[in-house]
């Protein structure tokens, strides 16, 4: 479970039930939005009702099923908008929204470009950004070190893998981000992915199928 000053909700949203996480210092409120994909009315209603003080809203890619309500939530909380350069190319063509004929609004540029090892500070939380490509060439995970705690997108699931057959995917970039970015996380590490429940590192090491490395 998240500690008792990093404080999370999950909202559950879309067409591909995709994971936007609202995570919040309990001390200052102050918050950031990962992965506004879809329903801008409910991700800024839980901000309301919370009393939130939005830090940044960041995109772990840019998918279309992660950026969709971007444009909104961005406008209303006038946070700035992070992500890494290598999905701009993505984030501008709508994630992709047109190879499916889904009608999304365009997101805006990026304000922040999300390097790996940097830290986003939240209150007194202190979010270092992993680049862990393979889903997307700029896919990033966020690792907060003291409540144990990584929110990363479509890079590792609950006894799954992000795909790698879309556009700028990497099946052998992909298992080497799991491999020397998430794996090396303590077991107890708790996983929240882009879609379904939360895992945790030592699960996934221990009984994920996909993860059956050679010695």
């Amino acid at each position: 479970m998240p500690s008792s000053t990093l404080q999370m909700r999950i909202l559950t949203l879309g067409p591909l039930a995709t994971n936007c996480y609202i995570v919040f210092c309990s001390e200052t409120r102050e918050a950031l939005i990962i992965d506004p994909g879809w329903d801008a009315r409910q991700i800024l209603a839980m901000v309301r009702a919370l009393d939130l003080r939005v830090r940044y809203v960041v995109n772990t890619h840019a998918h279309w099923d992660h950026i969709g309500a971007n444009a909104a939530v961005v406008e209303a909380t006038g946070a700035p908008l992070a992500l890494h350069p290598a999905d701009r190319p993505l984030l501008e063509a709508k994630g992709g929204a047109d190879w499916w004929s889904i009608p999304l609004p365009p997101s805006p540029p990026p304000d922040l470009e999300l390097r790996d090892g940097e830290v986003l500070q939240v209150g007194k939380l202190r979010f270092q950004v992993l680049w862990t490509p393979g889903h997307t060439p700029g896919h990033i995970s966020l690792y907060e070190a003291q409540a144990g705690v990584v929110l990363d997108g479509d890079v590792l699931f609950a006894r799954g893998i992000g795909r790698t057959d879309l556009p700028g995917g990497d099946y052998e970039t992909l298992m080497r981000s799991i491999r020397e970015k998430l794996l090396t996380l303590p077991d107890e590490t708790r996983v929240y992915p882009g879609h379904g429940p939360p895992t945790t590192i030592g699960e996934e090491r221990a009984s994920n199928p996909f993860l059956e490395f050679p010695e």
